[in-house]
């Protein structure tokens, strides 16, 4: 690409900017406008629209097309359009359109870059037109750490299903798998769900003491002396833990109940990875240690969670977890009413090439006569759109 651009400063012709702004960063490509051959690439921080401040919004895009675009160029860009997450082309007032538009047009403005009024469009339609041939009309899925489908019409989004956030959507996503991860980790600590792999790998992410952890714990409790904590494990259990938790004898080797949640002891199954018992104090010093842990970072932070579910293969609770993902993702293209051969284009980690969902939602979405056609990122769709809106045709 350096050659390229080397070449570009000798030649003379014309010049767009594509942005792909993510709720994890900004990303910017300098390319020509008469075949959108990549020229330049910048990076910045977070760029979505509804939830950074315009002001530090637009230090992000100055700083992605600042490194993308050498200064000595940036008078023959003729075109720039952003995709960005929390923004949509549906109307002029519409508050994620506008504070990208108010912040793209500063940012050009400090660079120098006089290519007329920006076009402004959503991440998600900067991937559907990602595809090959820059598609028009069809279907976009994208399942990262957030997940949204959405009805692509003349390039613009017409109908959209969840990306509602993780306090009330993104189901199937990133997040959504490692809540699912947590959830399912305390419910075996407190005897509702299942035994399970993930309590010890989710404990191990989060910090907690590996004495804590299930089978780390092989003293148990024995004549009221608790083996194997350490000291302010021991203190903070004893503060706030029942009293027949505090002074309960070893239980025989298992541990919380079968996958239904509810029974007897005799219904509980060994605890992976072997017979060591994990008594009612290490369960309840674990819960203690997990709450905390989670509570103290954003909620989204759970999404880097989702690794350990897809790498407990043989764990028969991560693989539900990740089923029912892929039927979430399901559920949200079948609610957009797909025609069988309709163009489906797909970006995120969850779905890409090695992604853990991939094979999954393939399987389901077969049955709607739908196929995957999976894209990076929408860099290359929003430069795609630059040069439509420079040839009038946006």
């Amino acid at each position: 690409m350096g050659n390229e651009l080397n070449q570009e400063r000798q030649g003379g012709s014309s010049l767009v900017v594509g942005l792909d702004a993510g709720g994890t960063r900004t990303r910017a490509v300098l390319a020509t406008a008469l075949d959108g051959r990549p020229l330049g690439e910048g990076s910045a921080g977070p760029g979505n629209a509804l939830t950074v401040p315009v002001p530090q919004l637009t230090e992000h895009l100055a700083e992605a097309v600042g490194q993308a675009v050498p200064e000595s160029l940036r008078a023959r860009v003729v075109a720039v359009a952003g995709g960005f997450a929390g923004a949509t082309d549906a109307a002029a007032d519409e508050p994620g359109r506008r504070n990208a538009l108010a912040a793209l047009t500063a940012a050009l403005r400090r660079l120098g870059i006089d290519a007329g009024a920006p076009v402004i469009g959503s991440d998600i339609e900067a991937a559907f037109a990602s595809a090959p041939g820059a598609p028009a009309d069809g279907l976009a899925l994208v399942a990262g750490t957030g997940a949204v489908a959405m009805r692509i019409t003349g390039r613009r989004g017409t109908a959209t299903v969840d990306g509602d956030g993780w306090l009330l959507g993104d189901d199937g996503s990133g997040f959504w798998i490692g809540r699912a991860a947590v959830r399912a980790a305390l419910r075996m600590a407190d005897g509702r769900g299942a035994p399970t792999v993930l309590a010890e790998t989710v404990g191990r992410e989060l910090g907690v003491p590996g004495d804590v952890l299930p089978g780390g714990a092989a003293g148990g409790v024995a004549g009221g002396v608790v083996r194997n904590l350490s000291p302010d494990v021991v203190q903070g259990v004893a503060e706030g833990a029942p009293d027949d938790a505090r002074h309960e004898a070893p239980p025989p080797a298992g541990g919380p109940t079968g996958a239904a949640g509810a029974g007897s002891p005799a219904d509980r199954r060994p605890l992976p990875p072997d017979d060591t018992p994990w008594s009612r104090l290490h369960r309840e010093a674990y819960r203690r240690h997990v709450l905390p842990a989670v509570m103290a970072e954003p909620p989204i932070r759970l999404a880097r969670l989702a690794p350990l579910v897809a790498e407990a293969a043989e764990d028969s609770v991560a693989l539900a977890i990740l089923d029912e993902a892929a039927d979430q993702l399901t559920n949200a293209i079948r609610a957009l009413d797909p025609h069988p051969g309709e163009r489906l284009v797909a970006t995120g980690g969850l779905i890409g090439p090695d992604g853990p969902l991939t094979s999954r939602l393939e399987a389901r979405l077969d049955t709607l006569g739908l196929t995957l056609d999976w894209v990076p990122d929408g860099r290359l769709g929003a430069v795609a759109l630059a040069r439509l809106a420079r040839e009038g045709r946006t």
